[in-house]
């Protein structure tokens, strides 16, 4: 069984939309895209690497398509990227010219892929996408950049519908600029108690 890995940068109060720069998702009248920039250091840029070695994808519609504008251009950012599969979760499109895109019609088709073999699958941007990951107990691990900010508006990562869940923390640091980086895989159910003094 492969692993669903959701990858995502969010403030700390959970947005995640529009990471990488002002134009990038301005959906909902979003104003704030590109909020990342000014929090980069090292450390940051030696995770962000480390996270975009060649892999498997699987993306909302929205986020295939800012994808598929940007990366086929600018794959000497991000070795493999064109060369891994991109699963996209539509139900308005069947196809791409961008080599390796698969189209997928229903969570069916999701489970399906993480029971077969091969590798672990990478879920980028994708909020809409991500929502249904988690209500149908799909996600496997979270591999979270949180950043020193609140900014009140914008796509969520957590939203109605996330099932109670339990996770464990494998890895984390905190950069130069204040960025937490946490690695969580999933850990059973949610155990509760009564707090002790």
């Amino acid at each position: 069984m492969r692993k669903v890995i959701v990858i995502s940068m969010i403030t700390l109060d959970g947005v995640m939309q529009a990471p990488g720069g002002p134009e990038e998702d301005t959906s909902g009248s979003f104003e704030y895209g590109g909020w990342v920039a000014p929090h980069g250091d090292e450390d940051f840029g030696k995770v962000v690497e480390k996270e975009m070695k060649p892999a498997e994808y699987l993306l909302g519609r929205k986020t295939f398509e800012i994808w598929e504008d940007y990366w086929p251009e600018h794959a000497e950012m991000w070795p493999g990227i064109n060369d891994g599969t991109k699963y996209v979760m539509s139900e308005t499109r069947e196809q791409s010219d961008w080599k390796n895109s698969v189209f997928l019609n229903d969570v069916a088709d999701i489970k399906k892929i993480k029971n077969s073999k091969g590798s672990d699958i990478q879920v980028w941007g994708s909020s809409g996408l991500i929502q249904t990951l988690f209500e149908n107990d799909l996600v496997d691990e979270l591999w979270l950049k949180i950043f020193p900010i609140t900014l009140g508006t914008g796509k969520k990562l957590f939203n109605n519908g996330t099932i109670p869940a339990a996770f464990t923390l494998t890895e984390s640091t905190v950069t130069s600029t204040g960025v937490i980086i946490a690695y969580y895989k999933r850990a059973g159910k949610v155990e509760t108690g009564t707090a002790g003094v």
